[in-house]
């Protein structure tokens, strides 16, 4: 007889036997000079096991002697957060056990251990970046604005030099002053260059102070993290500070900026960011989104359903897919673009 049985197939074909890899490690391996409040990150080459990622497999020492924190997971990275300061100029070692299982029950094959050297410092806390006029407006562009969909905006817009013929898809209705005009897609004004005075003296004063606002930001000095994640801090949990890196940054899992509400982070971007599909900046631990800036030289991309904390200052575009959400100011020295997007200004 033939045939009998032939449509049987073996699970096995589909089974992932395959054992997690840790792709890079926060501080890396026996680097030295390291912040006495740096959280340490371990990055898997695939999604682990929440369950399985706890102290007992994440651990940090100095010496023998263990080292007191909590540890967390989010995305593909393991974060390992000391409950007070490194102490300065000290060997630590951190160790990931083979107890740590990906979504399928498969081990970490070898346990991973690394050490690191501490420096003197502390993470810095940067001075704000005063935006002057500039933070009037949540969007603010010099050649065009534009929107398709339902999108849904909490805040002034202001465009200059172009003229608001070139701020497109808002249905504007111009008030009796010809100061400004409004929008149902809007609370608040829109602003363009060749509206009624004082209108235009003010349009260009506020994108002179952007222009300045992005030069300071792009100017500070001594940061912090020089290109961590090589320009990937997917899932990564951020402290205060100044960071740089000289290439695009990636976001495509959500990520957490943790501090207080007087905590400034500055991200020194040297070409474009991109925030992928889905993913989100969430603000932890009191932090607030006025006090976040994303200096970006290149285009700044949110991908659809993804959510923005913070203020971009951006030398060319912002291009925000559908769905995609911000609790920011948009500044852009070229056009922002939207799609059936809400946009909301940072709380005072």
């Amino acid at each position: 007889m033939t045939g009998c049985g032939s449509d049987s197939s073996s699970d096995s074909e589909s089974l992932d036997v395959t054992a997690p890899t840790i792709t890079l490690t926060i501080p890396a391996a026996d680097l030295t000079g390291v912040v006495r409040n740096a959280n340490i990150f371990a990055i898997f080459s695939e999604e682990m096991d929440p369950a399985t990622i706890t102290g007992v497999t994440f651990t940090l020492k100095q010496g023998g002697t263990p080292v007191a924190g909590a540890v967390s997971y989010t995305g593909r990275a393991a974060t390992f957060n000391p409950t007070v300061d490194l102490t300065s100029t000290v060997l630590y070692t951190a160790t990931i056990t083979v107890g740590v299982k990906d979504l399928s029950g498969n081990a970490l094959a070898v346990e991973k251990t690394w050490s690191f050297t501490t420096g003197t410092a502390i993470t810095s806390n940067p001075a704000v970046v005063d935006l002057l006029t500039a933070g009037n407006f949540v969007i603010l562009a010099k050649s065009a604005i534009s929107t398709t969909g339902t999108t849904s905006i909490t805040g002034d817009l202001g465009l200059s030099p172009a003229a608001a013929t070139y701020i497109t898809g808002f249905g504007l209705v111009m008030d009796a002053s010809n100061v400004f005009s409004t929008s149902s897609l809007v609370t608040g004004n829109l602003y363009a260059a060749n509206y009624a005075a004082p209108t235009p003296a003010n349009m260009t004063t506020a994108i002179s102070d952007m222009e300045a606002a992005y030069t300071a930001a792009a100017g500070r000095t001594l940061p912090d993290f020089t290109e961590l994640g090589a320009g990937d801090i997917s899932g990564l949990t951020l402290p205060r500070g100044l960071y740089k890196w000289g290439t695009g940054l990636l976001i495509s899992t959500d990520i957490y900026l943790d501090g207080s509400a007087t905590d400034v982070w500055i991200f020194q971007i040297g070409e474009g960011l991109t925030v992928a599909s889905g993913a989100r900046i969430h603000l932890t631990g009191g932090a607030l989104a006025k006090n976040v800036f994303w200096q970006s030289f290149g285009a700044v991309t949110l991908g659809t359903t993804s959510h923005m904390e913070g203020v971009i200052l951006t030398y060319t575009n912002v291009s925000m897919s559908t769905g995609a959400t911000a609790n920011s100011r948009l500044l852009a020295q070229t056009a922002v673009t939207m799609d059936a997007n809400t946009v909301v200004e940072p709380a005072p």
